[in-house]
């Protein structure tokens, strides 16, 4: 993430719980991404299991740059 991506977050998130709940699951994936793949080994359905979380991780940031697009627009 960007740090002007942040301070939008942090500017928009108390009035936007569907930005704020995206951003916290962003921060959950990234934390179960890391500890994932913090593994010397995978097992195959742990190689799976990274494989689901990084799609989630990319839909919801995907989600979240589009709200992030619309409050850039209001900075402008």
């Amino acid at each position: 993430m960007e740090a002007k991506d942040l301070e939008l977050i942090e500017m928009y998130g108390a009035e936007d719980p569907e930005l704020m709940a995206l951003w916290e699951q962003h921060v959950v994936y990234e934390k179960m991404l890391d500890k994932m793949e913090a593994k010397s080994f995978l097992s195959p359905t742990e190689a799976q299991e990274v494989k689901e979380l990084k799609k989630k991780k990319l839909a919801g940031k995907t989600k979240m740059q589009s709200l992030l697009d619309k409050y850039r627009t209001l900075e402008a």
